[in-house]
């Protein structure tokens, strides 16, 4: 028996399926319960079996979304009826700092926190349940409770179903092929450790940073140089190192490529190519054109339209200055560096019909916008967040980038060399930034303006063709 066939005996019925999303969708979300179930790991199965039988996508949502109701909803009932009794049961009553950050993330968010705390881990089974014992507002819970479930839903329903979709055809795959995707995934994987691991330790806190000051301080001539570096007595040193890394890759790559006959791909590039051709399905190739609509120039203006107006109207041009010019930058570089290098893409649409390939648009861009955003977002957060930022930021850019090799439009190393492209750029804004010392622009209303942005960039994948 193949494992395909093994994994299809398991699989229970679509109905079944069905409760068994909404059941995992309820606990997930469930106080007392909800704290020791691996909700996204469950989640991600239970989607991905649905989506390997091709199950209606609207019922596997409302599923998710019924389920996610009902857990909050009982968990704000049993706050709302029991009060402080809650807290003497298992397992609170073993762990009272959840109830406490709970408690601290409720004061700081308010009514938003029934919102927000359905997508922040540590916290979401245990909002709903402080939110009824303080007393909210049934009716203003309720709509919180509705308008987070419904997001909630196809975030964490989504990839999984998808995966469901493509896993049965990747083990049917050649064996080039497996071997191909376990070596991109280990790839992204490992490049994105890397760079979590340096920019904690080139942080001021980091044992590099640390090495590195002791070392300058020893000598007259490296410690000047070091003083006249810092602001607020702090080097740059994250940015500088990002900046040399970045341009030292983004040179050898680019003569890598442009060392190709004609400026054709390069043996990666077939690979990566006949893989994604082999894994695009109706539904990969809708979301890929979802996320390119969404990293293109109206996409873009669409997600920073919101942030860029309250910047302009808490008369921070410092910041937006700065965004600004990192995005004026990259596309300037872009434009200069497909009319430098000429090289023609594997398929050109008629959008893009007199558009080269090299480096990609999308993801220099994607870079910039999220690199940006996380490095401005974690300069205002406690240190223990800042990396879930920065994770956060690399997946966005990672997706837009791979939607261009599931539409076919670049080849893989373009995607290579847009990124490294962007990290030049978001160094460069980073070190003028650190030039100085500057005002936090705390506090920011980052849950409405995350909300205007998606908004806006719902409404141009929905109304605006492509750019």
């Amino acid at each position: 028996m193949t494992l395909v066939q093994l994994l299809q005996q398991l699989t229970p019925t679509p109905a079944l399926l069905l409760l068994i999303i909404a059941g995992i969708a309820m606990l997930e979300s469930l106080a007392l319960v909800g704290v020791l179930v691996p909700g996204v790991l469950l989640i991600t199965a239970a989607a991905s079996m649905a989506g390997h039988q091709e199950l209606a996508l609207p019922a596997t949502l409302a599923a998710a979304f019924l389920g996610a109701v009902a857990g909050d909803g009982a968990s704000f009932l049993l706050g709302y009826t029991q009060h402080e009794r809650v807290t003497r049961r298992w397992p609170l009553s073993q762990h009272p700092e959840f109830l406490a950050r709970g408690a601290r993330f409720f004061r700081r968010y308010g009514v938003l926190s029934v919102f927000l705390g359905r997508f922040v881990g540590p916290v979401r089974p245990i909002v709903p349940l402080i939110a009824g014992m303080l007393r909210m507002s049934p009716r203003t819970f309720t709509w919180a409770n509705l308008a987070s479930a419904a997001l909630w839903a196809p975030a964490y329903v989504l990839p999984g179903y998808l995966l469901g979709r493509t896993w049965e055809r990747l083990i049917d795959a050649p064996p080039a092929l497996q071997q191909l995707v376990a070596l991109l995934a280990v790839m992204l994987l490992g490049l994105a450790v890397t760079f979590s691991w340096l920019r904690h330790h080139a942080g001021r806190g980091g044992r590099g940073y640390r090495l590195i000051a002791g070392l300058a301080r020893r000598h007259p001539l490296l410690r000047n140089l070091w003083l006249r570096q810092s602001a607020d007595g702090e080097v740059p040193l994250a940015s500088l190192l990002l900046l040399v890394l970045a341009l030292g890759g983004v040179s050898g790559w680019t003569l890598l490529v442009m060392h190709q006959e004609g400026h054709g791909p390069l043996a990666v590039d077939l690979r990566v190519q006949a893989l994604f051709a082999w894994l695009t399905s109706p539904g990969l190739a809708l979301l890929g054109e979802g996320l390119a609509r969404a990293g293109d120039l109206a996409g873009v203006i669409a997600l920073c339209l919101p942030w860029g107006a309250w910047l302009l109207w808490r008369r921070r041009l410092d910041a937006f200055a700065h965004v600004a010019g990192g995005l004026v930058g990259i596309a300037l570089l872009n434009t200069l560096g497909k009319a430098l290098f000429v090289r023609p893409r594997p398929e050109a649409p008629a959008h893009l019909a007199d558009s080269f390939s090299y480096p990609s648009a999308h993801a220099s861009s994607a870079v910039v916008l999220f690199g940006l955003a996380a490095a401005f977002a974690a300069r205002e957060l406690a240190p223990a967040w800042r990396h879930w930022v920065y994770w956060g930021a690399i997946l966005a850019a990672t997706l837009m980038a791979l939607s261009r090799l599931v539409l076919g439009v670049h080849w893989f190393s373009d995607l290579v060399g847009g990124a490294q492209l962007g990290l030049v750029v978001c160094a460069l804004v980073r070190l003028t930034w650190q030039a100085r010392p500057r005002a936090p622009l705390a506090p920011c209303p980052w849950p409405w303006l995350t909300a205007a942005s998606l908004a806006l960039a719902a409404a141009r994948i929905a109304w605006l063709p492509p750019v």
